[in-house]
């Protein structure tokens, strides 16, 4: 695969400094210098130390990259919200594990799906690149970054906070503040190997929230992250005294859904090979629904 450029600067430039301009990170380089990939100007194969002269084209060639054999493809349906050459973003129903577990006998998680959906599509890259996850019983948006090259660019933009993502929850009883952060601290609860609690000992954790609409039942609440920790809505909620309905693992059962009423429905993240940001959207799925309408609230 060939990502290529034309240099603009007034001054040359070594070659691989003008990758690096370009978001191309040192373990990229060394695949194209070590591992079958190639570094062009003008079309013509360079060493990373020869000169980028201004007006000219330079490119980074990646080999493609073979499928994991330990990764079983598992062909089921999956809902493509958005997709291009470097970028595929699936709307994950609940109860689908985004990536697989190693005691489940039916290898289904969106990984083994996506791999079945890469082999029937013939692409070049069989790896699966996963930048974001969603717990298994939050449904929305999920980023596959189709190759190496733009796994690179979303762990960059994760690592810095630039990838926004927005969620609804359906949280139990009426909160007050109309607009809110939570910054609590989470660390993992010591009596659990999968729980997560707020502790003066865990990382920096930061939940917005503004509420949609409210009674003494219940709130529906739009939410921003601005960190990504495990769990962290379910447990910021749960530490105000509002656990989402249905969660079980940190509030309660609930007969209005089955599962943790979470959906991430808005995805923002840039796409240098475009360069402009990619925004993309999910509608609520049918189950937060119904149990908005029985605690007449109203959707967004």
């Amino acid at each position: 695969m060939e990502f290529s450029w034309k240099y603009q600067q007034a001054v040359p430039r070594r070659l691989r400094s003008a990758l690096r301009m370009m978001g191309v990170t040192s373990s990229l380089m060394k695949v194209a210098i070590y591992h079958g990939g190639k570094m062009l100007i003008n079309g013509e194969e360079k060493w990373a130390v020869e000169m980028v002269q201004p007006g000219d084209r330079f490119s980074l060639v990646l080999p493609p990259e073979a499928g994991n054999e330990h990764v079983e493809a598992y062909p089921a349906p999956i809902q493509i919200v958005y997709e291009d050459r470097d970028f595929l973003v699936l709307n994950k129903p609940a109860g689908v594990a985004t990536v697989p577990a190693h005691h489940v006998v039916v290898p289904d998680s969106l990984v083994n799906r996506v791999k079945a959906y890469y082999q029937d599509q013939g692409y070049e890259n069989q790896v699966i690149h996963v930048a974001t996850r969603l717990d298994k019983d939050t449904s929305g948006l999920v980023i596959f970054p189709k190759h190496r090259f733009a796994h690179a660019v979303l762990d960059r933009q994760l690592k810095h906070h630039q990838v926004k993502k927005n969620y609804l929850a359906l949280v139990q009883g009426q909160l007050q503040a109309t607009h809110g952060y939570v910054d609590a601290p989470i660390m993992r609860d010591p009596e659990s190997f999968v729980q997560r609690m707020v502790g003066a000992g865990g990382k920096a954790s930061v939940t917005e929230y503004w509420i949609h609409d409210r009674n003494k039942q219940g709130s529906l609440v739009k939410i921003r992250l601005h960190t990504g920790r495990t769990h962290q809505i379910r447990v910021h909620f749960s530490y105000l005294g509002h656990p989402l309905f249905g969660d079980e693992m940190y509030g309660q059962g609930s007969a209005l859904i089955a599962r943790q009423a979470l959906h991430c429905y808005w995805l923002q993240f840039y796409s240098p090979f475009k360069d402009a940001n990619i925004t993309v959207t999910a509608p609520l799925p049918a189950d937060m629904q119904t149990a908005i309408a029985a605690l007449k609230l109203n959707e967004p």
